[in-house]
């Protein structure tokens, strides 16, 4: 089937990395595709690097006011034409065969829904490659970011998904809402809850950079702490107790570090285990053992950072009654927004 696709991709202040990304685009096998970039108010502004491509395939470029990335991407799918929506995050590079083997994917298994992993290219520098294994590994993430095979109620999010034009149409886009991260993984709740088909497509990877410094990843794992708590509360049926582990290992560490100081040294035996595995596990993944270290750091802010952003935000809603995007009482999706 001659499937045609649009990726859409939104960015702000990224001109290099974008850079990049359309750099791999332009070697997609597949060909039947378009792109849309929708500028979000950047002060470094992508249109001298869009108009380079504009010989290589069909670019559309839009320029917003800074609005974030929900309503960008929502431009972007309406002026779309493409039969299957994809997104990709700027910080992403696309391998040769991805278009060609997610259409080989659904000759086989149709979707409406669908994403696939993402994974460390060897040109990634040490930290990147560092946080990419805290986000991916079994021993930090339990590998559901890892790209187990799985088809049935699986919830892509925006680095690396797509949508069917039906699902698009049913749906007309993100919620508009102050709320990020997670707006993406609240758009693939409410399409899978509209009874679309979802899917993993796990040979569909991007390689995808993440954050350059632990300090910006504590932050971004912070955010998806705090949201996934907030998403857990309004969607109760997409909970999993090992969405608590972050937490119950903050709390742990602390407890284990305490009695160390107080009783006994023996007492971090466990947390030391724990960090020899990492360096081992990840060493050999990279080849390298000072990534392997410094995957001890990064897997160490994911956790820490993820679940202090969860008990900051139980404490924020359940102790203090605050609703700090009005979705509690209201959702994320209303009558109003269509």
């Amino acid at each position: 089937m001659n499937r045609t696709y649009s990726f859409i991709i939104p960015v702000f202040n990224r001109p290099d990395e974008l850079s990049e990304l359309l750099e791999t685009i332009s070697s997609l096998e597949y060909r039947e595709f378009e792109v849309i970039i929708v500028e979000d108010g950047s002060s470094l502004r992508s249109e001298g690097v869009v108009n380079r491509h504009k010989d290589s395939f069909r670019v559309v470029y839009l320029d917003l006011p800074r609005s974030g990335p929900a309503i960008a991407r929502n431009a972007g799918m309406k002026a779309s034409r493409g039969q299957y929506l994809l997104f990709v995050d700027s910080d992403c590079l696309i391998p040769a065969q991805y278009l060609t083997l997610i259409d080989n994917f659904l000759d086989e298994n149709p979707l409406d829904v669908f994403g696939g992993p993402d994974r460390a290219s060897e040109e990634f520098n040490p930290v990147q490659k560092a946080i990419s294994y805290a986000m991916t590994s079994f021993l930090t993430t339990g590998g559901i970011r890892g790209g187990h095979k799985k088809i049935d109620r699986f919830y892509p999010r925006s680095f690396n998904m797509g949508i069917s034009r039906g699902a698009y149409e049913n749906i007309g886009g993100y919620p508009v809402t102050r709320m990020h991260p997670g707006e993406d993984m609240v758009f693939s709740i409410e399409l899978i809850k509209r009874g679309f088909s979802s899917g993993l497509i796990p040979c569909a990877h991007v390689y995808h950079k993440r954050r350059t410094s632990f300090v910006t990843f504590f932050k971004q794992v912070q955010g998806f702490g705090r949201t996934r708590y907030i998403i857990s509360r309004v969607y109760p049926e997409t909970f999993r107790p090992f969405f608590l582990f972050p937490s119950l290992f903050l709390i742990g560490s602390i407890g284990l570090a305490a009695l160390s100081l107080l009783v006994n040294f023996w007492f971090l035996t466990p947390i030391l285990a724990w960090m020899a595995l990492i360096i081992l596990d990840a060493s050999i993944k990279n080849r390298n053992i000072g990534i392997g270290i410094q995957s001890v750091g990064a897997s160490l802010i994911q956790l820490f950072g993820y679940g202090l952003g969860f008990i900051m935000s139980w404490f924020n809603h359940a102790v203090a009654g605050r609703d700090e995007y009005g979705v509690f009482s209201k959702g994320f999706y209303r009558d109003s927004d269509f």
